[in-house]
């Protein structure tokens, strides 16, 4: 989509040019993996889509709001054990349990970001990183719903005329919560709302002295991530079928802010860039040695090195090279 005449460097284009094709290629994969006799890249697909919705969910509050969360796994994880939890009480519809999951990882990252936004810098990464903890031991802790071992889910969600059971059935759903949630961040980014929380990551003193509420803004927009976290994590509890409180660890925290410098910070889709680059690599490096993380750790230094604000960054150069 065109940027209108009123569009500004704090708008930011959903890309139709390329992202229609992406969509209709992604459309496809199920038919095209079916054709090949490899199935296995629908559940890949799955995964990939689950990581960049939740890549970008820490994209919104990092690359967009300047906040520098090590925790964001917890809320991934809070939304999982939500679904988990209240499968095991019998509850199985996904309308009842997936906007629960969100609702409880909201709550959850309002609790931390009331506090955590009380500080800045470093203080801010390791309090997040604090409170993520807290709830990983936690928990650990509670063995009526399986400590350090997890819980594992009778069934996945229902959802009324899908049989999400279905690999390929399941793959759609997750496209679509997946496309519907980037479309619904790009409309937060170009609303006022959004302008003001760039604004605020540019020059949080000057908003300030402006008259603007910094600390309601950037609250406001920690909890949003943490509800989009908790879908993620609510999807990924039902591909898996199995939540443990290695979700909620801080190297899934790390992984996830990985994921997102790989892609560009702040840049609508680069998220889900990281999430795509970072998991096939993932699983093609696997294949040829244990020491996989030394090939993806060379990756990443060089895109620091030669492309300081990510693929997408890159992608972008391209494109206004082929544009007369």
């Amino acid at each position: 989509m065109a940027h209108s005449p009123r569009s500004t460097s704090l708008d930011h284009s959903l890309q139709w040019r390329w992202s229609v094709p992406a969509l209709l290629l992604l459309l496809a994969l199920p038919f095209i993996a079916n054709a090949v006799g490899e199935g296995f890249y629908i559940a890949l697909a799955s995964r990939i889509l689950i990581f960049a919705l939740a890549a970008t969910s820490l994209n919104f509050i990092l690359g967009f709001g300047g906040m520098v969360s090590f925790g964001h796994a917890a809320f991934v994880g809070v939304g999982a054990y939500s679904v988990a939890m209240l499968t095991q009480m019998g509850i199985t519809d996904a309308w009842v349990l997936w906007p629960a999951a969100m609702v409880v990882s909201a709550l959850f990252a309002l609790l931390i970001g009331a506090i955590s936004l009380r500080t800045q810098g470093v203080y801010f990464i390791m309090i997040t990183l604090a409170f993520a903890q807290m709830i990983y031991y936690l928990t650990i802790s509670i063995k009526a719903y399986g400590g350090d071992d997890g819980l594992s889910l009778a069934t996945r969600s229902q959802i009324p005329l899908v049989d999400i059971n279905d690999e390929t059935s399941f793959y759609y759903v997750v496209l679509a919560v997946c496309v519907a949630s980037i479309y619904a961040v790009a409309r937060v980014l170009n609303a006022r709302f959004g302008h003001v929380l760039q604004a605020i990551r540019e020059n949080e003193v000057r908003m300030q002295a402006l008259g603007y509420a910094v600390y309601r803004y950037k609250l406001a927009a920690f909890v949003m991530a943490g509800a989009l976290a908790g879908l993620a994590g609510a999807l990924l509890a039902n591909q898996g079928g199995f939540v443990s409180p290695a979700l909620m660890q801080w190297s899934q925290s790390g992984l996830l802010m990985m994921m997102v410098i790989l892609g560009g910070v702040g840049h609508l889709y680069g998220g889900v860039w990281g999430a795509v680059v970072f998991l096939l690599l993932e699983e093609t490096l696997s294949h040829f040695t244990i020491h996989w993380q030394l090939g993806l750790g060379a990756l990443l230094l060089l895109v620091v090195l030669l492309a300081p604000n990510g693929l997408t960054s890159v992608l972008q150069r391209l494109q206004r090279k082929d544009t007369p």
